[in-house]
């Protein structure tokens, strides 16, 4: 009875999914916020629980979000994002900065002290790598001018988590200072490693996925193992699994990312409705109401603080007006990092209202950045420099 609602739920859930991604693209917008809206009602206090297939949305939604990050880094060389990150390295610090102090300063007026702000903190600084990958792809930016700068910050804010959060569980589970130490150096170490096989070793890795004889099944087999593994060992060393297979996608060139893409962009898609739903699973709709106002007046403040750091990183790298409003809208989205952290914070005893207003206010920008990347920044049928939209050099 067991796998027959199992089966029920899935065939059900994916049905909704594809009506809602239907209607969405019929006027233009991203799926994003229908697919989070549906994970809320189909989630804990919602209109309809997904008991029976909870696991399974869980273990899809982590592969939606490696499958989003792979298909990303397809789109780019090593030397190419090497040069974006050593460029854009103060952008990233800037940008940190801009967006943890919101978090910051709403916990220590809410009174929960500095490890509340510390949590508060990661909680609106970083972006989710997800939700944007989806956004560009849905609204094909792919090759726009300031989407090298939006990949480099969020590249940035991945590797800075993976900093942050040894660090934060150290805080939170009272480890010592030499225990912190170990699982902050592991992690940065993993990361460097997996960027240094990206770049170093293109052409070998792209020799293990196949060439132009081999099938389609044997390819999306092999493309598929070395993501994931390299993505769980990166998870495994405390490092981030989108930044693993992000890196993965970096390092596979030649005529195979085109076919690779192909294949695996199907995958993708269904994962990664997945993944938004999975993402309003986690939600209580009981919860909303007592933190709607704070949880609104902490995401208007960090969606503007957000638009501004991504404006400036693309002034900086010369985009033009329009690109520069699109990179700072298209980083708006807060998404699985800010959940992360916050769940972590909520099981190591802080109160439970902290975990509420952070899944609050993720949903409200995981919801609010797909809508303002649409109609924020659209060229119009001629600009003046008439190179905002131009594919990256």
């Amino acid at each position: 009875m067991h796998a027959a609602r199992l089966l029920v739920e899935l065939g059900a859930t994916l049905l909704v999914l594809s009506f809602v991604a239907t209607q969405a693209r019929r006027v233009g917008l991203s799926p994003i916020p229908l697919y989070l809206l549906a994970g809320l009602a189909f989630g804990s206090g919602g209109l309809v629980a997904l008991d029976a297939s909870a696991d399974f949305i869980r273990t899809g939604a982590d592969l939606g979000v490696v499958l989003l990050l792979f298909s990303l880094g397809l789109e780019y060389s090593g030397a190419e994002l090497v040069a974006g990150l050593r460029r854009h390295a103060p952008d990233g610090v800037l940008d940190l900065l801009l967006n943890a102090t919101p978090g910051a300063v709403a916990a220590l007026l809410l009174g929960w002290g500095a490890t509340g702000a510390l949590v508060l903190a990661g909680v609106t600084a970083v972006s989710s790598s997800g939700i944007v990958a989806q956004v560009l792809t849905d609204l094909g930016r792919l090759a726009n001018r300031e989407t090298p700068v939006v990949l480099s910050l969020l590249v940035l804010e991945d590797v800075a988590m993976a900093a942050y959060l040894p660090v934060l569980t150290t805080v939170l589970s009272g480890i010592d200072v030499a225990g912190g130490a170990l699982r902050v150096g592991l992690a940065l170490a993993a990361v460097a490693l997996i960027l240094i096989a990206a770049v170093r070793y293109t052409g070998r890795l792209s020799t293990i996925v196949g060439g132009e004889r081999t099938s389609d099944d044997v390819l999306v087999m092999r493309t598929l193992g070395l993501v994931l593994l390299v993505a769980g060992l990166a998870q495994q060393l405390q490092a981030s699994a989108a930044v693993g297979a992000f890196l993965v996608g970096v390092a596979i060139s030649g005529p195979i990312v085109q076919r690779a893409g192909d294949l695996i962009s199907p995958l993708r898609d269904v994962f990664a409705a997945v993944f938004f739903v999975f993402f309003g699973l986690q939600l209580d709709p009981a919860t909303i109401p007592g933190v709607v106002l704070p949880a609104t007046a902490l995401a208007s403040v960090s969606l503007l603080s957000k638009v501004a750091s991504g404006w400036l990183a693309a002034r900086r790298a010369g985009v033009g007006r329009a690109g520069r409003r699109r990179a700072g809208v298209a980083l708006v989205p807060r998404g699985e990092f800010s959940i992360v952290i916050a769940g972590l914070a909520v099981a190591s005893g802080l109160p439970a209202r902290l975990g509420a207003l952070a899944a609050t206010y993720v949903l409200l920008l995981a919801c609010a950045g797909p809508v303002l990347a649409r109609f924020i920044g659209v060229p119009r049928a001629r600009t003046s420099s008439g190179n905002d939209n131009a594919p990256r050099p």
